[in-house]
């Protein structure tokens, strides 16, 4: 069945900007120049941002603010891939080479510049929110999760029917969608990944741990498992009854608070709620996103908690690189 584009409303924000754009079509009579390049960024033709807060940005915020941008110039563009999923605050790895957009009228895709407008055989439901038009988040998951690196297809997948995550769709939704489709691209690494999606992963870095984790050959951990002692219910992010074991995909954002005073109590209770938990298992560790795109890092961890292994490992879907990115060094080059 092919599916048929159509319009919906939602009750859905779309992520801002994180820098302010400046069109020169709207600079007011007597401004300073934005094409100072002392004090302002070209980020489009015709938009620019402040110098100093476009290098603070993050790459993934960057390409957020190139989306806004696209959308300054082209108001009646629908954001698809990457570009919705930015729109949507669904996760992005690194930053997008590209804008991407979708025209059903096209009989064929094309790009123009660093703009790939898509077509094909199967429709998308477009949703209109706050001036914007972007294929849904069903679409938009299914999208990424064809042309993705697996492991980074998983956490799209996962953020999408996650709770925690702001997702609005459901395993079942995103299961009969793929199976309406007629596009081939992609359709191996969608019967891969769709069993293997999970609404309580709370964070990309969970996901991607746990693709590490399957795909390494461990026995698959439970998720979201709360421990009680003491009076107190501590959730964790992975457990492994068979061996007793904890671990924990963390980051530091969640530490810091709007003070050093704040920032200071968090700390102390992570640190008492890992002294809980350590009481109450027989092996614990904690690692970051870095460590599992690593992936051999994660795997020492794991070997050295004595997870066991329980299938061969499947190398080749562990492979991190996005090519549909910028390199790292890339993304921080500042645009004339």
């Amino acid at each position: 069945m092919i599916a048929v584009s159509t319009t919906a409303v939602v009750p859905v924000t779309v992520q801002p900007s994180p820098v302010e754009l400046h069109a020169v079509r709207e600079t007011a009579f007597g401004a300073p120049s934005l094409r100072n390049r002392q004090r302002y960024v070209r980020v489009r033709a015709g938009i620019y941002a402040p110098r100093a807060a476009w290098e603070a940005l993050a790459p993934w915020e960057r390409y957020l603010a190139r989306v806004h941008a696209y959308a300054l110039v082209c108001p009646g563009a629908v954001f698809a891939y990457e570009s919705a999923a930015a729109l949507r605050g669904m996760p992005l790895f690194g930053e997008p080479r590209d804008i991407h957009v979708f025209a059903s009228e096209r009989t064929s895709s094309r790009r123009f510049g660093d703009v790939c407008v898509h077509t094909g055989v199967d429709g998308r439901v477009v949703e209109r929110l706050q001036g914007f038009a972007l294929t849904s988040a069903a679409d938009t998951a299914i999208d990424l999760m064809r042309v993705l690196p697996p492991a980074f297809g998983l956490a799209v997948g996962d953020a999408a029917i996650s709770p925690a995550q702001g997702g609005s769709v459901t395993t079942e939704m995103l299961l009969s969608l793929a199976e309406s489709q007629a596009h081939r691209r992609g359709r191996g690494r969608l019967t891969l990944l769709l069993p293997l999606l999970d609404p309580r992963a709370e964070s990309p870095g969970e996901s991607v741990s746990r693709a590490v984790i399957v795909w390494s050959g461990f026995e698959p951990p439970e998720l979201q498992v709360v421990f009680r002692i003491d009076g107190f219910s501590d959730r964790v992010d992975f457990a492994w009854a068979s061996v007793r074991a904890i671990g924990e995909s963390d980051g530091f954002g969640k530490y810091v608070g709007e003070t050093a005073e704040e920032t200071i109590r968090r700390v102390r209770e992570e640190k008492r709620r890992e002294s809980r938990l350590r009481r109450q298992c027989s092996a614990f560790d904690r690692w970051e996103m870095n460590d599992a795109k690593r992936v051999t890092p994660l795997v020492e961890r794991l070997d050295a908690m004595k997870i066991p292994r329980i299938a061969h490992p499947r190398a080749g879907l562990l492979v991190m690189t996005n090519g549909r990115s910028f390199p790292a060094a890339a993304s921080r080059a500042v645009p004339r």
